[in-house]
Formats: C-alpha cells, structure tokens, sequence
C-alpha cells in the first residue's frame, strides 16, 4: 500500500464515506487543528511519568478521534458515520466534566490567571488547549453556516479545553504557579 495518492496534489481531499473537498475548507481547518492538539497531547503524554495524566490524554486522544470523523464527514453521508463508528455524545462531555471535577478535588485552583511555563509538561498541555480553541472557533463558523450536524462536538470541545487546562496545573499542583496578576 501507498502512502501517497496524489489525489491531494491539486488542493482536494477526500471525506470520509466520500465527497472532496478543499484543502482549504473550514472543516479540514477544524479537524486539522484536532490533528495538531493530539499530536502535542503525545508530547505531553510521552513525557510525563504521573499514569493518571497519561491515562487522561490518551482518552482525549481518542475522542478527538471521534470529533475530527464527524466533521469530516459530509451531511449526506452522516448516518453511514454513525452506523459505522462513535459520536460525540452527551455522555462524552459529562466524563469530561467528572475529570475535570475528579482532579480539582485534589488540590486547590488558585483564583487568579496563571502564567504557563510551570513545566515542559504542563506548557505542552497548554499549548495544546489552545489549539483546541482554535477548532474550537473554527466549529463555530461550521455551526454558523448551518453545517455542524452534531451540537455536541461545540460542547465537547470547549470542556476539552477546560480539562486541558486543569491538567496542566493538576500536573504541577505540587510547584509554585507564576501568576500573571500578582
């Protein structure tokens, strides 16, 4: 097998369940920027030696997954998505919600805006909280023409960051926070 198809040679991809596309349509810019968060949640993963944070990243890894399949599948090939693979549910944005709480229950979220660079770890985990609000606002111009089939992914991706976040700091809950108001 081929890596290369050279069908993307002139500008085009290819959905999934078929339909081509730009390269430069806003929804290969979501699903790329998915794309780019996971990849520097692998840094972070590789990096760090605490299981619970890898354990966190891998199962964000993996619904992202999920949520860059939905958006690059056309409207009219929605349901052959859903009968062959998972969508971003309801349930999916209530676990994130339980890490989220989960970790904040064990220390204690300063009240004021914290300066990344803590660590290599949680700077890379920032970094990549900020690539999901980039897909983030690039799922907003999707829903505001009309095009966002699942509401949830909007949902899901803004708690991501906010897990995101959280991990960061639960990551250096045991160091000194540099705080951009103090």
């Amino acid at each position: 097998m081929s890596i290369y198809t050279k069908s993307g040679d002139q500008g085009k991809t290819t959905l999934l369940f078929g339909g081509e596309i730009s390269k430069s349509d806003i929804r290969c810019e979501a699903y790329g920027t998915i794309d780019q968060a996971v990849s520097v949640m692998g840094i972070a993963k590789s990096n760090t030696t605490d299981k619970e944070i890898k354990n966190i990243i891998s199962q964000i890894q993996k619904d992202l997954f999920i949520v860059a399949a939905e958006l690059a599948t056309d409207k009219a090939n929605y349901n052959k998505l859903k009968k062959n693979y998972d969508i971003v549910t309801e349930q999916m944005v209530i676990k994130i919600e339980k890490y989220i709480d989960s970790l904040l229950e064990k220390f204690t979220l300063p009240n004021d805006f914290i300066l990344p660079g803590t660590s290599t770890i949680s700077a890379t985990i920032d970094f990549s909280r900020t690539i999901i609000r980039t897909s983030e606002r690039r799922v907003v111009e999707i829903k505001e023409s009309g095009n966002l089939i699942n509401p949830q992914i909007l949902i899901f991706l803004n708690r991501i960051s906010d897990l995101l976040f959280v991990l960061g700091r639960y990551h250096d809950r045991n160091q000194n926070f540099e705080l951009a108001t103090k």
